[in-house]
């Protein structure tokens, strides 16, 4: 396991400003975010310009690219984009593509559906898909999040525990999907907050790490701590690096 860092921890840099102080906090791996809205790299541009899109990566300050994280409205554009992305992910080295799982009450055959077309995209240009663990969304639950990596060959999860801590009495497990992680993202969470500064919340960062060497886990443990109003987040991403890195 190693440590990596979401470009959505400083959304408000441009993607070379953002690379270059993430390497000043020695963090040495990222994950890049192409979303339609808010994202460093947004979709439609880089399926209308890919070779624009690998020339903005080009200077990652030494940060290896361990995953791109897509998001995208459900449109027939969707997939283009979305391949487009998978062809990035390529050139850059990188294997996982961390998407979201559609929104709560989505029948599941269609779910299914959509997933397989992922994964079929995804694989055919040699990644695979880990759909992100997310309240209000399908996966919001461990057990149906495993049925859906069940019904989808080839499907892994991006597990991110504060959706189990956040509104809930206590933790919810996240046991039964273990065995499919592929990809974390973490912050400190408590159940009336859903981000807190780094020790102030429930996550048991040493215990997930125990979890995750049980399953032969190997891949990125990443930040992904959206600015904290009243925090200095260069400090509080240094101290996640610094927390996470002793559990290593």
């Amino acid at each position: 396991m190693f440590v990596c860092v979401s470009t959505e921890c400083l959304p408000d840099m441009p993607l070379a400003a953002a690379m270059e102080r993430l390497a000043e906090l020695e963090f040495t791996a990222v994950e890049l975010d192409v979303h339609e809205h808010g994202g460093h790299l947004q979709p439609a541009a880089v399926a209308a310009d890919p070779e624009a899109a690998i020339a903005q990566c080009s200077d990652l300050q030494r940060l290896r690219p361990v995953a791109v994280s897509f998001a995208a409205a459900e449109t027939p554009e969707m997939y283009d984009h979305f391949t487009a992305c998978c062809r990035l992910a390529k050139s850059l080295g990188v294997v996982t593509m961390v998407v979201e799982s559609s929104e709560q009450g989505t029948p599941f055959n269609g779910e299914i559906d959509r997933l397989r077309r992922l994964v079929s995209i995804a694989s055919g240009l040699g990644g695979i898909v880990a759909v992100k663990t997310s309240a209000g969304r399908m996966t919001q639950d461990a057990e149906t999040t495993a049925s859906l990596c069940r019904n989808v060959p080839g499907l892994g999860v991006t597990l991110d525990p504060s959706h189990f801590i956040f509104g809930q009495k206590k933790p919810a497990s996240w046991e039964p999907i273990l065995k499919y992680v592929a990809h974390v993202h973490l912050r400190d969470t408590k159940p009336d907050a859903f981000q807190v500064r780094i020790g102030q919340g429930n996550v048991e960062y040493g215990k997930l790490v125990a979890q995750l060497q049980r399953v032969g886990y190997k891949r990125a443990l990443c930040a992904h701590m959206p600015p904290l109003e009243g925090a200095d987040q260069l400090a509080e991403l240094r101290k996640m690096r610094l927390t996470l890195e002793t559990y290593l």
